[in-house]
């Protein structure tokens, strides 16, 4: 069988390895282009059976490339790749000739999706299998989360930035691990800095590092995290309160690969892969004029939104059960009236406030049974077991959530940008949606 061909043009290199890697790997071949010019001198030779395009390209942009190559090859068609604010010129592309469009971050899994059906091709994406020791002291029970850790394994294995959001305490930093740890650069230590713990005027010397006699108090070189991490992966935390006078010289070293010490007047190359994080909207602080927007872009080449604890209340036992396991030398376990008030609670604290609960309980506890009296006054107080009327009301929820997702998609013809405005949720959130609840 002949395998359709995919000709890529992004000018990032990561991107494009990343859309090659995931499409090779579905059985398309690729070729990949930097840019529409050398595009185009590769189609004076090959012609592709369908183009993946960037929206945003020095030079040429991706819809000029486009009204370009469809003088010549009318019957290519053209999937374009578009960020947020790119969205209005895309819609106009598809009037243009773009058989569709998809918006960064991209979802893999539709990326092939799409493709597939563009190319009319019944292509099953191969269900992920991750080595068990990558998932050790990791709760995967809720199909939400189990399918957000086989999409970060797709990926770990490139070199593409990566955007972790969520709430305080929903386990961003154990799934920055977790990609290290299934990366080629694995062999290395995760270098880990949280942005919004160091002082404003220490966090470029704790970065970029400094020269000696740079300030006061600068007895010595010092070496900051970005050399610390050189063939390894930086996880910036809390990257939503970096200062705005330090986000240029984080974008330079994304795009140019190269740092400057605090005090020095030389550069210095650095090979590292990027993981940030945060608990802010990052859309909100650009409007706010607190964040870079070019920067912005840069770091969301593939995020992940880790859902709150009170989405996921399937987990809590066995989030409970891991942290009794670390916390406790003797084997304790959850009385039938603890387990239920645990997962009554709301948790706005996540992952991490069910951890201290769990140290408490094992300190007040005198036997091998926590019980709801070991559980702090706060989470005693929602003790309103859950009975069959309120499974019922559960179930009766997911049906409803599941409808709405219908609906949204059928007054957006299929849309899953538009409907997700729609639903008020994030894209990628009803990608995984889509997944759970069968709707592909």
């Amino acid at each position: 069988m002949i395998k359709p061909l995919i000709l890529i043009v992004e000018d990032e290199k990561r991107l494009q390895n990343l859309y090659s890697d995931t499409l090779t790997q579905a059985n398309f071949e690729t070729l990949k282009a930097i840019s529409p010019k050398e595009a185009l001198v590769i189609l004076k030779k090959t012609i592709p059976d369908m183009i993946i395009s960037d929206v945003r390209m020095p030079n040429m942009d991706g819809i000029s490339f486009m009204k370009l190559v469809k003088e010549d090859y009318p019957t290519i068609p053209f999937l374009l790749i578009t960020a947020y604010a790119d969205i209005k010129t895309a819609v106009e592309a598809l009037k243009l000739g773009a058989v569709d469009y998809l918006q960064k971050p991209i979802d893999l899994d539709e990326l092939i999706a799409a493709i597939s059906d563009i190319l009319h091709i019944n292509n099953n994406i191969k269900a992920t299998i991750i080595p068990k020791e990558l998932l050790e002291n990791i709760v995967t029970v809720s199909p939400l989360t189990l399918q957000l850790y086989n999409d970060a394994y797709k990926i770990a294995k490139s070199e593409a930035g990566v955007l972790i959001t969520g709430e305080s305490g929903t386990g961003k930093e154990v799934l920055a691990n977790f990609i290290h740890k299934a990366s080629p650069r694995c062999q290395n230590d995760l270098i880990v800095i949280n942005c919004a713990a160091i002082p404003r005027d220490l966090l470029a010397s704790e970065l970029f590092g400094h020269k000696k006699g740079a300030f006061t108090g600068a007895l010595s070189n010092r070496k900051g995290k970005f050399l610390v991490a050189d063939k390894s992966t930086l996880f910036l935390d809390e990257i939503g309160d970096m200062p705005l006078d330090l986000q240029p010289s984080l974008l330079r070293a994304l795009e140019e690969g190269t740092i400057s010490p605090v005090g020095s007047d030389r550069d210095i190359s650095v090979d590292f892969r990027l993981i940030t994080a945060t608990n802010k909207n990052l859309l909100e602080e650009v409007e706010k004029g607190n964040f870079r927007e070019d920067l912005y872009y840069r770091l969301n080449v593939i995020s992940f939104e880790l859902p709150p604890l009170r989405d996921r209340a399937e987990e809590i036992p066995a989030f409970a059960k891991l942290f009794l396991q670390k916390k406790s030398s003797q084997a304790q376990r959850l009385s039938v009236s603890t387990r239920k008030i645990l997962q009554n609670y709301d948790w706005p604290g996540n992952i991490r406030e069910l951890s201290n609960a769990m140290e408490r309980a094992t300190i007040l506890s005198s036997s091998d049974i926590i019980l709801p009296e070991h559980l702090p006054p706060q989470i005693r107080s929602k003790r309103n077991s859950l009975n069959d009327t309120n499974i019922g009301i559960v179930k009766t929820i997911s049906q409803a959530e599941k409808e709405a997702i219908i609906s949204a998609l059928d007054t957006t013809n299929g849309n899953r940008t538009k409907a997700a405005e729609l639903l008020g949720i994030t894209r990628r959130t009803l990608i995984t949606k889509i997944k759970i609840f069968n709707l592909t």
